[in-house]
């Protein structure tokens, strides 16, 4: 397969009132703090991973004011402003009119593709620029001018884990299961239509809540139906509480393949559980990168822990975004917004970051992922799958 080993993610920014006000399109007068605005879920069952993106701006944001931050020659300070979005569609429109009643001048976030879906016509209306690591197709599919993907989208991720599960993880029987978001049932579904391509008989398929842990009749169902490759489409809370249950009905010759909500570190006490765990992910692993154990250090010498999910995409979108600023000469949301479709910004762990007209990453690519040795180790990647 071709192989890529580049990503991008963008930050988000904010601009004050000033008592003569710096309007969202006039005054080219540069704040001494420009804020920018993150986004994403701080409490619920995706916090670890919310937190680990909130941190990854917090990190860029201090270097770069440690180091001196100018627009047009004048040193500014910059802000996080940060909102909980709840994982939650309504909470995330009350968390974009937060931000934007904060004065922030962009936005890193979502990090849901249902939050996204409602939140990025709010930022749009204001021309704040949203850089997200929401995968879902549709967001771009908006026409907004403001959205900007930092990472690949599903319908690459939907061939990724339909192409794997049906070459490499070849059986007589599958299932399909996903949480009922936008995000679950697209990826979801995009992958049942590859392993139908490939002639492959799904013979459990279903949705459930995204807060379902409640997983015996799944289980027993799974036995019955005599599959042994699950395409699981939930979250790593859920697929623990899905192995603990084939674990009880000593049903574990079963390989589970997640998507990228399950690349994360508590998803690794599901080892030796079941056969095989594996995920695709538009996220790479800090690591794949060659500065990526530098970062690592840094990280988790400020938050006492390592990265939880894409920590380090949101550094580098924080580092992309305040090059629009410095190129924009301006904390004009609009005019940051125009700088970040003609950038092709520097990203210090991943490379670089840019966008074609849609907002969709240039450099995007997906890796397979598999659970070995209580560590996700990459075994393959591609932008072309």
């Amino acid at each position: 397969m071709h192989e890529i080993s580049r990503r991008r993610f963008t930050a988000g920014m904010g601009l004050t009132a000033l008592g003569a006000g710096l309007g969202l399109g006039g005054c080219s007068k540069v704040p001494d703090i420009i804020k920018i605005g993150v986004a994403q879920p701080l409490t619920g069952p995706l916090a670890a991973l919310g937190q680990d993106l909130l941190n990854g701006v917090n990190l860029a944001v201090t270097e770069l004011n440690k180091k001196g931050f100018t627009v047009a020659d004048k040193q500014v300070k910059l802000e996080v402003v940060p909102a909980d979005d709840r994982s939650d569609p309504a909470a995330g429109r009350a968390a974009a009119q937060q931000l934007l009643d904060a004065g922030v001048v962009a936005v890193i976030g979502d990090l849901n593709s249902g939050v996204t879906l409602e939140s990025a016509p709010i930022y749009a209306a204001k021309n704040v620029a949203q850089l997200i690591i929401s995968t879902n197709p549709k967001i771009t599919q908006l026409g907004l001018n403001t959205t900007f993907r930092i990472v690949a989208n599903d319908d690459l991720q939907a061939r990724a884990m339909g192409s794997f599960a049906a070459s490499q993880l070849a059986v007589q029987n599958y299932a399909v299961l996903d949480d009922g978001t936008p995000y679950g049932k697209g990826l979801a579904a995009g992958a049942a239509g590859e392993l139908e391509k490939a002639k492959k008989h799904i013979a459990v398929r279903q949705s459930y809540d995204e807060t379902t842990v409640a997983f015996a009749d799944l289980a027993a169902k799974l036995k019955e139906a005599d599959v042994r490759t699950i395409v699981w489409v939930l979250s790593d809370t859920q697929a623990l509480a899905l192995l603990q249950e084939l674990q009880k009905i000593g049903y574990t010759d079963v390989a589970l393949l997640g998507g990228d909500m399950i690349k994360t570190t508590g998803m690794l006490k599901g080892d030796g559980i079941i056969s095989g765990v594996y995920c695709t992910s538009p996220v790479l692993d800090v690591t794949e990168f060659t500065v990526g154990p530098q970062f690592l250090e840094r990280y988790t010498s400020t938050f006492k822990k390592p990265p939880a999910y894409g920590g380090h995409y949101t550094y580098d979108a924080m580092y992309v975004l305040s090059q629009a600023i410095q190129k924009a000469q301006s904390a004009d949301p609009a005019k940051i917004t125009e700088t970040l479709h003609a950038i092709n910004g520097y990203a210090p762990v991943t490379g670089t970051m840019q966008w074609d007209a849609k907002g969709e990453q240039t450099y995007g690519a997906v890796g397979v992922y598999e659970v070995r040795r209580s560590a996700w180790e990459l075994r393959m990647r591609s932008d072309r799958w």
